[in-house]
Protein backbone atom coordinates (compact mmCIF):
# COMPACT_ATOMS: atom_id res chain seq x y z
CA UNK A 1 0.00 0.00 0.00
CA UNK A 2 1.42 3.37 -1.00
CA UNK A 3 1.87 6.19 1.50
CA UNK A 4 -0.69 8.31 -0.33
CA UNK A 5 -3.27 5.54 -0.12
CA UNK A 6 -2.55 5.05 3.59
CA UNK A 7 -3.07 8.74 4.25
CA UNK A 8 -6.30 8.72 2.25
CA UNK A 9 -7.59 5.65 4.08
CA UNK A 10 -6.75 7.18 7.47
CA UNK A 11 -8.56 10.39 6.52
CA UNK A 12 -11.65 8.44 5.45
CA UNK A 13 -11.66 6.47 8.70
CA UNK A 14 -11.32 9.66 10.75
CA UNK A 15 -14.22 11.26 8.85
CA UNK A 16 -16.41 8.19 9.34
CA UNK A 17 -15.58 8.13 13.04
CA UNK A 18 -16.48 11.82 13.37
CA UNK A 19 -19.83 11.21 11.68
CA UNK A 20 -20.50 8.27 13.99
CA UNK A 21 -19.70 10.39 17.05
CA UNK A 22 -21.98 13.18 15.86
CA UNK A 23 -24.80 10.73 15.21
CA UNK A 24 -24.29 9.14 18.63
CA UNK A 25 -24.36 12.54 20.33
CA UNK A 26 -27.52 13.49 18.42
CA UNK A 27 -29.22 10.27 19.45
CA UNK A 28 -28.18 10.69 23.07
CA UNK A 29 -29.77 14.16 23.16
CA UNK A 30 -33.00 12.73 21.76
CA UNK A 31 -32.86 9.89 24.26
CA UNK A 32 -32.31 12.29 27.16
CA UNK A 33 -35.25 14.42 26.07
CA UNK A 34 -37.46 11.36 25.74
CA UNK A 35 -36.51 10.27 29.25
CA UNK A 36 -37.20 13.76 30.60
CA UNK A 37 -40.60 13.82 28.91
CA UNK A 38 -41.48 10.37 30.21
CA UNK A 39 -40.34 11.08 33.76
CA UNK A 40 -41.62 14.63 34.20
CA UNK A 41 -44.86 13.95 32.29
CA UNK A 42 -47.33 16.26 30.60
CA UNK A 43 -49.50 16.51 33.69
CA UNK A 44 -51.98 19.33 33.29
CA UNK A 45 -51.56 22.42 35.46
CA UNK A 46 -53.10 25.89 35.41
CA UNK A 47 -51.28 29.22 35.16
CA UNK A 48 -52.18 32.37 37.06
CA UNK A 49 -53.91 33.55 33.90
CA UNK A 50 -56.16 30.48 33.98
CA UNK A 51 -54.49 28.78 31.01
CA UNK A 52 -54.19 24.98 31.00
CA UNK A 53 -50.60 23.85 30.40
CA UNK A 54 -48.67 20.58 30.08
CA UNK A 55 -45.88 20.37 32.63
CA UNK A 56 -43.04 19.11 30.45
CA UNK A 57 -44.01 20.22 26.95
CA UNK A 58 -45.27 23.71 27.82
CA UNK A 59 -43.40 24.61 31.00
CA UNK A 60 -40.01 22.93 30.84
CA UNK A 61 -39.07 21.87 27.33
CA UNK A 62 -36.18 23.77 25.70
CA UNK A 63 -35.83 26.08 28.69
CA UNK A 64 -33.52 26.55 31.62
CA UNK A 65 -35.87 26.84 34.57
CA UNK A 66 -35.84 27.97 38.16
CA UNK A 67 -38.57 26.24 40.17
CA UNK A 68 -39.67 27.20 43.66
CA UNK A 69 -42.62 26.32 45.86
CA UNK A 70 -45.06 28.73 47.46
CA UNK A 71 -48.51 29.14 48.90
CA UNK A 72 -50.23 32.49 48.98
CA UNK A 73 -51.17 32.36 52.68
CA UNK A 74 -47.52 31.82 53.65
CA UNK A 75 -46.31 34.54 55.98
CA UNK A 76 -42.60 33.85 56.28
CA UNK A 77 -40.40 31.92 53.84
CA UNK A 78 -42.48 32.39 50.67
CA UNK A 79 -42.39 36.21 50.70
CA UNK A 80 -38.67 36.23 51.53
CA UNK A 81 -37.75 33.76 48.80
CA UNK A 82 -39.96 35.48 46.24
CA UNK A 83 -38.30 38.82 47.04
CA UNK A 84 -34.89 37.18 46.58
CA UNK A 85 -35.95 35.76 43.23
CA UNK A 86 -36.94 39.23 42.08
CA UNK A 87 -33.29 40.17 42.71
CA UNK A 88 -32.15 37.08 40.77
CA UNK A 89 -34.37 38.18 37.88
CA UNK A 90 -32.71 41.59 37.86
CA UNK A 91 -29.23 40.02 38.04
CA UNK A 92 -30.01 37.87 34.98
CA UNK A 93 -30.74 40.91 32.85
CA UNK A 94 -31.72 40.06 29.28
CA UNK A 95 -31.16 36.34 29.91
CA UNK A 96 -34.36 36.27 31.96
CA UNK A 97 -37.18 35.43 29.59
CA UNK A 98 -34.83 34.72 26.72
CA UNK A 99 -32.92 31.79 28.23
CA UNK A 100 -34.43 31.36 31.68
CA UNK A 101 -37.97 30.91 32.96
CA UNK A 102 -39.12 31.03 36.60
CA UNK A 103 -41.86 28.63 37.71
CA UNK A 104 -43.48 29.09 41.12
CA UNK A 105 -45.65 26.09 41.99
CA UNK A 106 -48.37 26.38 44.63
CA UNK A 107 -48.19 23.64 47.26
CA UNK A 108 -51.73 24.57 48.33
CA UNK A 109 -53.72 24.14 45.12
CA UNK A 110 -57.01 23.58 46.93
CA UNK A 111 -56.90 27.19 48.12
CA UNK A 112 -54.60 28.90 45.62
CA UNK A 113 -56.64 29.66 42.55
CA UNK A 114 -55.31 31.68 39.59
CA UNK A 115 -56.64 34.97 40.97
CA UNK A 116 -54.83 34.34 44.28
CA UNK A 117 -51.56 33.77 42.44
CA UNK A 118 -52.03 36.96 40.44
CA UNK A 119 -52.42 38.97 43.66
CA UNK A 120 -49.38 37.26 45.19
CA UNK A 121 -47.21 38.00 42.14
CA UNK A 122 -48.28 41.64 42.02
CA UNK A 123 -47.63 42.08 45.73
CA UNK A 124 -43.99 41.11 45.30
CA UNK A 125 -43.38 42.70 41.90
CA UNK A 126 -43.00 39.24 40.37
CA UNK A 127 -45.09 39.85 37.27
CA UNK A 128 -43.44 38.88 33.99
CA UNK A 129 -44.54 36.75 30.99
CA UNK A 130 -41.74 34.29 31.76
CA UNK A 131 -42.40 34.03 35.48
CA UNK A 132 -45.15 31.46 35.70
CA UNK A 133 -47.17 30.94 38.88
CA UNK A 134 -48.99 27.64 38.58
CA UNK A 135 -51.65 25.67 40.43
CA UNK A 136 -54.11 22.98 39.37
CA UNK A 137 -56.01 19.95 40.54
CA UNK A 138 -54.46 18.68 43.78
CA UNK A 139 -53.70 15.21 42.38
CA UNK A 140 -51.90 16.77 39.41
CA UNK A 141 -49.90 19.20 41.52
CA UNK A 142 -48.97 16.44 43.96
CA UNK A 143 -47.67 14.30 41.09
CA UNK A 144 -45.50 17.13 39.79
CA UNK A 145 -44.15 17.82 43.28
CA UNK A 146 -43.28 14.15 43.70
CA UNK A 147 -41.46 14.10 40.38
CA UNK A 148 -39.39 17.07 41.57
CA UNK A 149 -38.73 15.52 44.97
CA UNK A 150 -40.67 18.33 46.63
CA UNK A 151 -43.86 16.71 47.91
CA UNK A 152 -44.80 17.18 51.56
CA UNK A 153 -48.04 16.31 53.29
CA UNK A 154 -48.25 19.70 55.02
CA UNK A 155 -47.98 22.96 53.13
CA UNK A 156 -46.08 24.62 55.98
CA UNK A 157 -43.26 22.09 55.64
CA UNK A 158 -42.83 22.54 51.89
CA UNK A 159 -39.40 22.49 50.28
CA UNK A 160 -37.74 25.87 50.66
CA UNK A 161 -34.78 25.05 48.42
CA UNK A 162 -34.82 26.40 44.89
CA UNK A 163 -34.45 23.96 42.00
CA UNK A 164 -32.71 25.01 38.79
CA UNK A 165 -32.35 22.85 35.74
CA UNK A 166 -32.08 22.23 32.03
CA UNK A 167 -34.76 19.51 31.90
CA UNK A 168 -34.15 18.12 28.43
CA UNK A 169 -30.47 17.67 29.31
CA UNK A 170 -31.23 16.03 32.69
CA UNK A 171 -29.20 18.71 34.47
CA UNK A 172 -30.68 19.75 37.80
CA UNK A 173 -29.38 21.35 40.96
CA UNK A 174 -30.88 22.34 44.28
CA UNK A 175 -29.90 25.80 45.45
CA UNK A 176 -30.01 27.08 49.01
CA UNK A 177 -32.72 29.72 49.37
CA UNK A 178 -30.30 32.03 51.17
CA UNK A 179 -27.74 31.95 48.35
CA UNK A 180 -26.79 35.42 47.07
CA UNK A 181 -28.89 36.43 44.05
CA UNK A 182 -25.77 36.91 41.92
CA UNK A 183 -24.66 33.33 42.64
CA UNK A 184 -28.08 31.94 41.67
CA UNK A 185 -28.05 34.05 38.50
CA UNK A 186 -24.54 32.81 37.63
CA UNK A 187 -25.60 29.18 38.13
CA UNK A 188 -28.58 29.72 35.80
CA UNK A 189 -26.38 31.42 33.22
CA UNK A 190 -23.93 28.51 33.38
CA UNK A 191 -26.75 26.05 32.79
CA UNK A 192 -28.05 28.11 29.87
CA UNK A 193 -24.58 28.21 28.31
CA UNK A 194 -23.95 24.49 28.77
CA UNK A 195 -27.38 23.52 27.47
CA UNK A 196 -26.56 25.22 24.16
CA UNK A 197 -23.94 22.54 23.61
CA UNK A 198 -26.38 19.68 23.24
CA UNK A 199 -23.61 17.23 22.45
CA UNK A 200 -22.07 17.57 25.91
CA UNK A 201 -22.95 14.74 28.27
CA UNK A 202 -21.35 16.19 31.39
CA UNK A 203 -22.81 18.58 33.93
CA UNK A 204 -20.80 21.14 35.80
CA UNK A 205 -21.29 22.33 39.35
CA UNK A 206 -19.72 25.78 39.39
CA UNK A 207 -20.95 26.77 42.84
CA UNK A 208 -20.65 23.67 45.06
CA UNK A 209 -21.22 25.58 48.28
CA UNK A 210 -24.66 26.76 47.26
CA UNK A 211 -25.81 24.10 44.79
CA UNK A 212 -26.36 20.36 45.03
CA UNK A 213 -26.56 18.31 41.81
CA UNK A 214 -29.73 16.25 41.24
CA UNK A 215 -30.38 13.51 38.69
CA UNK A 216 -34.02 12.43 39.00
CA UNK A 217 -34.09 10.47 35.69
Amino acid sequence: MTLRLQVLLAACCAFAFSLAQAQQAKESVAEREAKAHEYLTDTLLTTDSGRSIRFYSDVLKDKVVLVNFVFTQCGDSCPLITARLVQVKKALGDAFGRDVRFVSISVDPEHDRPADLVRFAKKFDAVHPEWWFVTGEKANVDLVLKKLGAFTAERESHLSAIIIGAPSQARWKRVRPDAPPAIIADALSDLAASSRDSSSGTATSPHPRTTKPMRPY
